[in-house]
């Protein structure tokens, strides 16, 4: 087996279910080493978002030194950024490295509605980043924001705005449909190469926290192992679900409780 680097840059769960913590879990079972970039530390639990300390973009910028200078890195996601200094110099430091393989998790709101990213940050992730990524993972509110455009309210207004996106200069384009009020949750993929729908039946849980975060690690620990994005989503969708399907083995906290990253093993 191919022996695979991966790095995530985002913010931090103390819980475990969201964040870097998941990333990092999500790394391990499938099989990637896991390093970390931290954007910002979130106190946050099942319950909420309590508190938001934001690093120092500069900071920021030291730890991608850190980890370019000396690691390989086959494969990176980006996830919460918080502010328009951090997503500038994550953007100029992945350009200044020539890292490829970058999944970008559009985090604005965390699963509680609190919000993750600050407005003014969105035009900068929207000029500086998605020119430079090979995938992004919006859910329909964050393609909404990304686009300045009413949020879709079916499949057919999915596929104008995964198209919209992909306009804006990034590889390919998940478009979660979670938020339809569906019997499954469709996703589209928009390449280069065609579009195409995946659907994946609702799993009976509320215990969802971190599947933004998750589903996104996983696509990008499982991307150097194929030769598309074609062949790695359903993959990274298959392995989630079984994640959600265990979730309500576990006992943590008293709201919206995180899925379970190694269903395989306990």
């Amino acid at each position: 087996m191919k022996r695979i680097n991966a790095l995530t840059i985002a913010g931090t769960d103390p819980t475990g279910g969201a964040g870097i913590q998941a990333d990092l879990k999500t790394f391990s079972a499938l099989g990637a080493y896991g390093c970390s970039v931290i954007t910002a530390l979130v106190a946050q639990n099942t319950l909420g978002v309590q508190s938001v300390y934001r690093i120092e973009p500069d900071f920021v910028a030291a730890q991608l030194d850190s980890v370019f200078s000396d690691v390989r890195i086959d494969t990176t996601k980006i996830g919460m950024l918080a502010e328009t200094d951090i997503v500038e110099a994550v953007a100029e430091r992945l350009q200044r490295y020539g890292i490829q393989n970058v999944v970008l998790d559009t985090v604005m709101l965390a699963k509680s509605g609190d919000p993750l990213l600050s407005p003014s940050a969105v035009e900068s992730l929207r000029t500086h980043l998605l020119p430079q990524v090979s995938l992004i993972t919006p859910n329909l509110p964050e393609a909404a924001a990304l686009l300045d455009a009413p949020h879709a309210r079916n499949e057919r207004e999915m596929l104008e705005q995964g198209r919209a996106l992909r306009a804006l200069g990034c590889d390919a384009v998940l478009m979660k449909g979670g938020h339809l009020d569906d019997a499954e949750s469709p996703d589209w993929l928009f390449t280069a190469a065609g579009e195409q729908r995946f659907t994946t039946p609702r799993v009976p849980t509320k215990n969802t926290h971190g599947t933004g975060c998750t589903l996104s690690a996983a696509l990008a620990a499982l991307r150097p192992r194929h030769n598309s994005w074609l062949e790695t989503v359903p993959e990274a969708k298959a392995w989630l679900s079984k994640a959600l399907a265990q979730a309500d083995s576990l006992e943590v906290g008293h709201g919206i409780g995180p899925v379970h990253h190694f269903h395989a093993w306990w």
